[in-house]
């Protein structure tokens, strides 16, 4: 800037600006005077355009000369737009003068513009610099623009830098926050779908479901495939009977031994049993008998007679499974000879070996024991039995059976690879229905088998349907009273075990105590093989209307063959 003005009368004192203060005003430092002040300098002598507008209307007035002793100078600006207050042209260059030691002047802005009179300093008056303070200039009157503070923009700089950063920290806390709310809720609907899919599939463990609704599924309303297997003992004699079922709702499988005393009602409207039931009914008459008892849908018959259990046993490469007993050889000459089958865990059995293991009753043993081997030898065949359809069919095709009209090869196949299915997988267990001495089914002990493995409800016959014989065991025989149970039960009749007592006799005594039961208790003594002649009025035992002692002429069988 090349502003210079003149401050006096006429003096050697010249003044040039330096720069603005911190409000925005102008600082000037004394130099010497570079030209010689001319009191009658006009206004035409400016530049064009260049003269000083009091009221800022940019319009150029007149400067009328006056006496430098009682007027002061109108400041006016040079062509670079510097400030004079003096009206004086500025220097067109810079000259490094010195600066002197004296306070720099500063215009100062007041109330509205003076006349030139009024605001002129007076001869010889020493506060003329006082009276120039207080002269008004208006901002816009100058042509400098006024430079932003640079500790002012740092501050502004620094309180947006910490607003900004505050504002993202929030944001940050706000997006972690949504971010933990959605990964709760993506977890709560994982666990939830979860259990749902557990529940679904019928895996949730106190729960089944049904695999097509997804509602919990009661297990009367499970779907169940159930086919009845009776094994023949073709040398021995006899039949063991199981029901295999598979649950295609909870994709489970089982074996459910039925015991041969379990009472039925036959064709005719009698009370019969299961054992008889199979020799004289067959396999149509006995399923439907099953049906009545349990409450179950069986869909066909399988007669597996003891030949046709040794070749699937050895077409399926042998079993393995842990025998509860040591089981001679039915062939041998000698009984002291080593036994066929050894009791311990893991044994591996053959054909034969199965068989005999599977018909074994050894002496004193009820049904239930042998029942039970037989089922031991069945889950043993599902676990090596192939689990595809196809490869199943062909090992039941290779034994050349000829199977019940309701249930064909590939049928069974495809059955009993479910069945195998299961067995590998831990899926499948084998459980025995508990019936009482009488032959009929308590609700209490049997709903575990019956209702929920089978899907049934027990509907045994009325104990007032057939006559009760009451058997009582003198024969010093053990065996001789669940032969002639099983007799008793074969016959029709509800049996009653009345004990054994303490010495055995030579003969056997029927008694019946009401006249009307007198044929029935010739009937029971044909049937266990007595004569009439033992039948006779008396006492009879406790809820019997009929009751027998077996004496040592009552003629038991071997049951080890």
């Amino acid at each position: 800037m090349n502003d210079r003005y003149d401050a006096g009368h006429g003096g050697d004192q010249q003044y040039e600006l330096v720069g603005y203060d911190e409000y925005g005003q102008p600082v000037y430092r004394q130099v010497p005077r570079q030209q010689a002040y001319d009191p009658y300098w006009t206004q035409q002598q400016q530049p064009q355009g260049y003269g000083y507008d009091p009221y800022g209307t940019g319009q150029q007035q007149p400067v009328p000369s006056y006496d430098t002793s009682q007027q002061a100078p109108v400041p006016t600006y040079d062509t670079h737009g510097s400030y004079d207050p003096y009206g004086q042209t500025a220097s067109t260059g810079h000259q490094a003068a010195q600066v002197a030691e004296q306070t720099a002047y500063i215009p100062q802005q007041a109330g509205p513009p003076a006349t030139v009179e009024e605001s002129g300093p007076r001869a010889g008056d020493t506060s003329s610099a006082r009276d120039f303070d207080e002269r008004e200039y208006r901002t816009e009157q100058f042509a400098f623009v006024e430079e932003p503070d640079g500790d002012s923009e740092d501050v502004i700089d620094w309180l947006n830098f910490t607003e900004n950063r505050t504002e993202r920290r929030e944001e940050a806390k706000r997006r972690a926050k949504s971010r933990l709310i959605a990964l709760a809720v993506v977890f709560a609907l994982v666990a939830t779908g979860g259990v749902g899919y557990l529940w679904w599939d019928g895996t949730l463990p106190g729960a089944s479901s049904d695999t097509r609704t997804g509602t919990t599924t009661s297990a009367a309303a499970q779907k169940r495939d159930v086919v009845v297997v009776h094994l023949h003992d073709t040398k021995g004699g006899g039949t063991s009977t199981a029901l295999l079922v598979n649950n295609t709702t909870t994709k489970q499988g089982a074996t459910v031994l039925i015991p041969n005393a379990l009472a039925l009602t036959g064709d005719d409207g009698t009370t019969t049993t299961l054992a008889k039931s199979v020799d004289d009914d067959g396999s149509s008459g006995t399923r439907d008998e099953l049906d009545t008892v349990l409450g179950t849908d069986i869909e066909g018959t399988w007669r597996l007679d003891t030949p046709y259990l040794n070749n699937l046993v050895e077409l399926v490469g042998n079993i393995d499974i842990d025998t509860n007993t040591d089981v001679p050889d039915p062939e041998a000459e000698k009984k002291t000879e080593a036994p066929l089958v050894n009791k311990g865990k893991g044994q591996t059995l053959s054909g034969k070996m199965a068989v005999a293991y599977a018909t074994y009753r050894a002496s004193g043993e009820s049904q239930n024991a042998q029942l039970e081997r037989f089922g031991q030898v069945m889950q043993g065949v599902l676990r090596k039995l192939s689990s595809d359809a196809q490869a199943a069919t062909v090992t039941v095709q290779t034994l050349a059976q000829i199977l019940d009209p309701s249930l064909s090869d590939e049928d069974l196949g495809a059955f009993l690879a479910k069945l195998a299915d299961h067995a590998k997988g831990g899926d499948h267990k084998t459980e025995l229905l508990p019936v009482q001495q009488d032959g009929t089914l308590r609700a209490e002990d049997s709903d575990s088998v019956v209702k929920d493995l089978l899907g049934g409800a027990a509907k045994s016959p009325d104990a007032g349907d057939a006559v009760r014989v009451g058997i009582r065991n003198a024969t010093g025989d053990e065996d001789a009273t669940e032969q002639a149970r099983v007799v008793i039960l074969n016959g029709g009749y509800t049996f009653l075990d009345a004990g054994t007592p303490g010495t055995a006799r030579a003969t056997s005594q029927v008694t019946y105590s009401d006249a009307a039961r007198k044929q029935d208790a010739i009937e029971v003594a044909k049937t266990l093989g007595l004569p009439t002649t033992a039948v006779r009025k008396g006492e009879t035992t406790s809820n019997a209307d009929v009751s027998v002692v077996l004496g040592q002429n009552y003629e038991t069988t071997d049951p080890t063959g």
